[in-house]
């Protein structure tokens, strides 16, 4: 049985971005994740060891959102989806949304957002 477990709007104040302010100033960004498993496992044995602990996940995020520095939101998206599948063997994918409701534009608008996911690539022998 497939599942996915959803982390929505899990919100971080780093200090990522192409303008010098926003390197010194920092904003808040928010990220919702997607995470692709086979459950079936979980589900019959009813324990966390055979699931995917979305409070590890959590913790991943919040340490790359607010102790790294880039400048681009697609570098941050990269870095993620490489963290969480390297940290979590059962997830086979990963679709993951970081907004950032206050890039530097000079305009009204609700937030600028990155979407990017990426497949678990089987190794060599299976």
């Amino acid at each position: 049985m497939t599942g996915r477990i959803h982390l929505k709007n899990m919100a971080f104040y780093g200090y990522h971005g192409h303008h010098p302010e926003e390197g010194t100033r920092g904003q808040r960004f928010l990220v919702d994740l997607y995470l692709t498993y086979d459950m079936q496992e979980a589900a019959n044995s009813d324990k966390l060891a055979d699931s995917v602990d979305y409070a590890a996940v959590y913790e991943i995020c919040k340490r790359l959102l607010e102790k790294e520095r880039v400048k681009l939101l697609e570098t941050l998206c990269d870095r993620l989806l490489t963290a969480i599948l390297q940290e979590c063997p059962r997830v086979s994918r990963v679709d993951l949304t970081i907004k950032k409701p206050s890039a530097p534009i000079p305009g009204v608008l609700e937030y600028v957002a990155v979407e990017a996911s990426r497949d678990r690539v089987p190794s060599a022998g299976k």
